[in-house]
């Protein structure tokens, strides 16, 4: 098979979907760098990711992904680098804003846990194909938790509590996908509720709690913690149709609009892009988890499959988390829209994922 045979068979709706995605990103990044955030530097290294993750996704497109089908050694290895280095975190990073997430390396920061949701896609997905036949056994749930929770308290005690609920979602979804059972389903419902309750008693600090109450009492405290939320919904109900453009957005433009490049961006497009540039993103996410379902569909495994349905769960996960929080339905928990807003550490990590589902696409069609 020649070079160009072979990027024919890429699914090229979900390669340039991703990177529509992150040009989007890009301009609300341009855009917000014009005013209180006076810097074009997260712009420009947004940029360099993108081009180190559009490099490592064409490199692991040619990379048999059996390699992670037939080797549970290798994904084990990779899962114990990962925690080692959520520990290094907690051990001997020193915290960012109250958080210890990030590795900081010159002007970069690399959060270990986007790459290690890869990681545990890749597990989840060796362990439940290989006994699929046996998911009425309760013992393997509990076995497969256990994978999750170890970085789950991880990171927990970071605190990053966004990256928890979409470990856990992605857990509870690559089960629901591979047979549980509806017993089984109420049993782990129950366990969560009596940990959220343990959790509220003796592990949410204070801020924590704060964002739960505004969520549900939208007037609670209006200046301190329902204030994200405020300006958001200001903002957003400033875009109108078509937003006031470039660098016009007052929310965004003067400070007012809390993380606009992160975990608000999805405010910040929507006052200065409107209500069409919003109606375009989620076509587009639509588009994405098409194609990812579509791949899961055609493969010839269930290792495939799983993986597959494994990503489109992250992403569904963290669009519905950030714009739930942003549109005052969910509480402002800090995580970011998938390819939109401004890190490289899931960006490279998506491209990566897409880089695997490639050759998965062109493995089913050979």
């Amino acid at each position: 098979m020649t070079i160009i045979s072979y990027f024919k068979k890429f699914d090229w709706p979900l390669v340039l979907t991703a990177i529509i995605l992150t040009g989007i990103g890009l301009l609300s990044l341009y855009s917000s760098s014009l005013g209180i955030v006076g810097s074009f530097l997260n712009f420009n290294k947004q940029l360099i990711f993108l081009g180190v993750g559009l490099t490592l996704m064409i490199i692991l497109s040619f990379v048999d992904y059996r390699g992670l089908k037939d080797n549970s050694y290798l994904i084990l290895v990779f899962y114990a680098l990962g925690i080692i280095a959520l520990i290094g975190l907690l051990v001997f990073n020193n915290p960012i804003r109250g958080v210890r997430s990030w590795y900081k390396i010159g002007q970069a920061a690399i959060a270990p846990v986007e790459f290690l949701k890869i990681v545990i896609i890749a597990l989840l997905a060796k362990y439940f194909s290989a006994r699929h036949v046996e998911m009425y056994k309760f013992r393997h749930i509990i076995l497969s938790g256990l994978y999750i929770a170890l970085p789950v308290f991880l990171v927990f005690l970071q605190p990053d509590v966004g990256s928890v609920l979409v470990l856990i979602f992605l857990w509870i979804g690559i089960l629901a996908v591979s047979g549980i059972h509806l017993r089984h389903f109420l049993i782990l419902s129950l366990c969560g509720l009596i940990l959220f309750v343990f959790a509220w008693g003796f592990l949410l600090r204070d801020y924590q709690k704060e964002r739960v109450i505004s969520f549900v009492l939208p007037d609670y405290e209006p200046l301190q913690a329902g204030w994200n939320q405020r300006q958001t919904k200001i903002a957003i109900g400033n875009g109108g149709i078509i937003g006031r453009g470039v660098g016009n957005g007052s929310q965004t433009q003067q400070g007012f609009l809390p993380e606009p490049q992160t975990d608000f961006i999805f405010s910040a497009i929507a006052e200065e892009f409107g209500f069409l540039a919003i109606i375009g993103i989620i076509l587009l996410f639509l588009v994405f988890f098409w194609r990812v379902t579509s791949i899961a569909l055609r493969a010839d495994n269930n290792f495939s499959r799983l993986f597959a349905l494994g990503v489109g769960f992250v992403v569904i996960a963290q669009f519905f988390i950030n714009i739930g929080s942003n549109i005052g339905y969910l509480p402002v928990i800090g995580v970011p829209l998938p390819f939109i807003s401004y890190g490289g550490s899931f960006l490279i990590a998506m491209f990566i994922a897409i880089g695997i589902l490639q050759n998965i696409k062109i493995d089913s069609t050979t």
